[in-house]
């Protein structure tokens, strides 16, 4: 089966790296904490808004495989989705672990919400308007998208990131190494831009035709995928950026090595080698070590 809007293959991959990636840097009881948490306040919230509007306004999904009113895939692909936003938050201002500051604790999941929202904004107009997977019952001036389901979103992930922080600064684990931060950053941040793929792949393959959203609204199909392009370009990978410019910009500014630092002043300056001690065994010369009386 086909997950709408994300594909089978994709999310497959975020949930295995979620878990996986999940457990390495924070150990499998945190990562645990992030997978309850974030499946809860997605599928009650969700569920919440099919009924009532809020938060984010009066809709419904169509197809099967439902728990009650929302598709099972929903939660783990937002999730996963999720888990990439946060290690980019934590690139871009600082992880939270145990006895972090408020600010980092409090900063991080709102910076990781808005990058969640990013990815929501390039795909919920072509998902829904386009392809119909879930129906925006009012319409919205976004391509038939609300207003109020993005800020929905940033809430919702907000929420969830939030529960995560504050474990992590009470029982999570110490501060990691500084090289060890970076493949992780660098494993999260790269999977974070690919997941723009899709949209591109929308834009080069998709029909340009006239769509009718359920208040008879009509939109071009081709000023979505184009919309999404430059959302994708200009949110996503505009954050995907800047968190690999501050991965770089962390590396080098690690502290240096007594040894690091010898090796380079041996290279600027040859004066600087360490001077070379003769070990050569002293000869006898009439009965005397030559510099030595016996």
């Amino acid at each position: 089966m086909l997950i709408p809007g994300i594909g089978t293959q994709l999310i497959l991959v975020q949930v295995g790296f979620l878990v996986l990636h999940g457990a390495w840097r924070y150990g499998w009881r945190a990562i645990a904490v992030f997978i309850v948490a974030g499946i809860v306040i997605i599928n009650i919230l969700e569920n919440l808004s099919v009924q009532t509007g809020f938060p984010f306004g009066h809709y419904h999904y169509t197809g099967d495989g439902k728990i009650f009113q929302v598709p099972w895939y929903i939660g783990p692909a937002y999730l996963a989705t999720g888990y990439l936003a946060w290690i980019v938050a934590t690139t871009l201002l600082a992880d939270v672990h145990r006895n972090s500051p408020w600010l980092t604790t409090i900063g991080t999941p709102i910076v990781g919400a808005v990058a969640m929202t990013s990815w929501d904004l390039a795909m919920d107009p072509s998902s829904a308007t386009i392809n119909q997977w879930w129906i925006w019952e009012n319409g919205g001036g976004f391509f038939g998208v609300p207003l109020v389901n993005f800020l929905g979103w940033t809430l919702t992930v907000y929420l969830y990131m939030q529960a995560f922080a504050l474990y992590l600064r009470s029982r999570g684990p110490a501060p990691s190494a500084t090289q060890t931060r970076t493949v992780s950053d660098l494993q999260a941040v790269i999977l974070y831009a690919a997941t723009t793929l899709s949209f591109f792949a929308a834009y080069l393959k998709g029909d340009r035709i006239t769509v009718t959203d359920a208040t008879g609204h009509t939109w071009q199909t081709s000023d979505i995928y184009q919309t999404s392009i430059l959302l994708a370009v200009y949110g996503m990978l505009f954050l995907a950026l800047l968190a690999l410019l501050r991965i770089a910009q962390r590396h080098s500014e690690r502290p240096e090595t007594p040894k690091s630092r010898c090796r380079q002043l041996t290279q600027a300056d040859p004066a600087h080698r360490p001077p070379k001690h003769d070990l050569r065994v002293p000869r006898f010369i009439g009965g005397s070590i030559r510099g030595f009386q016996l």
